[in-house]
């Protein structure tokens, strides 16, 4: 339980960090925090079902494929979360690169 808050925690982060350079719309700094909690939720129900029906593409691609589903998931939660937009595939693959990037950074802190 505490890693998953820590998990919401540094997504939010992530996204807050991400919103200064790319062009992320929130309505209000609250909205990161709630973005952070859906993706931590959508992650922890959808992923591993995108994960394992996509075993063949990450074994070809050595698991770049990852990032794909990242971007995913990204792209669901602005979908899901009213009053946070994030505006195309681009600009959701590299949030979440930087949200991966940041707990890989959380989890070899640890």
């Amino acid at each position: 339980m505490k890693r998953h808050i820590y998990r919401v925690l540094v997504s939010t982060l992530a996204f807050f960090l991400a919103a200064q350079f790319l062009p992320i719309v929130a309505a209000t700094p609250l909205h990161f925090l709630w973005a952070g909690i859906v993706l931590g939720l959508v992650n922890l129900m959808i992923r591993p079902v995108l994960i394992i029906l996509t075993i063949p593409l990450n074994l070809i691609t050595l698991g770049v494929f990852t990032l794909i589903i990242n971007t995913w998931m990204i792209m669901l939660t602005s979908g899901l979360l009213p009053g946070f937009y994030v505006p195309g595939f681009g600009v959701a693959f590299l949030v979440g690169l930087m949200v991966s990037i940041a707990n890989w950074g959380f989890k070899e802190m640890r």
